[in-house]
């Protein structure tokens, strides 16, 4: 079955419920920056982020420096934000 991408009100609507993170890519995805004490905290959540997404199967794009993660969250099948990445946002959230 096709994954549906979001239409602009859904993707309004979704991103109030969703704290801290912003679209990018022209409203084809979502991202957010998190800030951790040091880089072994940063790696801790990274490791659990991608735990979660393999039992999802649905993979975030990520960058990492020392103790910044930046993630970003798109769904390529739908080419472009659907409710994956909406649930994969709220899954990252509930991990801090």
């Amino acid at each position: 079955m096709p994954v549906r991408q979001l239409n602009d009100d859904e993707r309004e609507s979704w991103l109030g419920a969703l704290q801290g993170w912003a679209l990018a890519r022209d409203g084809k995805a979502i991202t957010r920056s998190f800030e951790f004490a040091d880089f072994s905290e940063a790696f801790a959540f990274m490791t659990r982020v991608a735990l979660m997404a393999e039992k999802c199967d649905h993979h975030p794009e990520w960058f990492n420096v020392y103790n910044k993660v930046e993630i970003t969250l798109t769904t390529h099948d739908a080419d472009g934000l659907s409710l994956r990445d909406v649930n994969m946002a709220k899954d990252i959230e509930s991990l801090l």
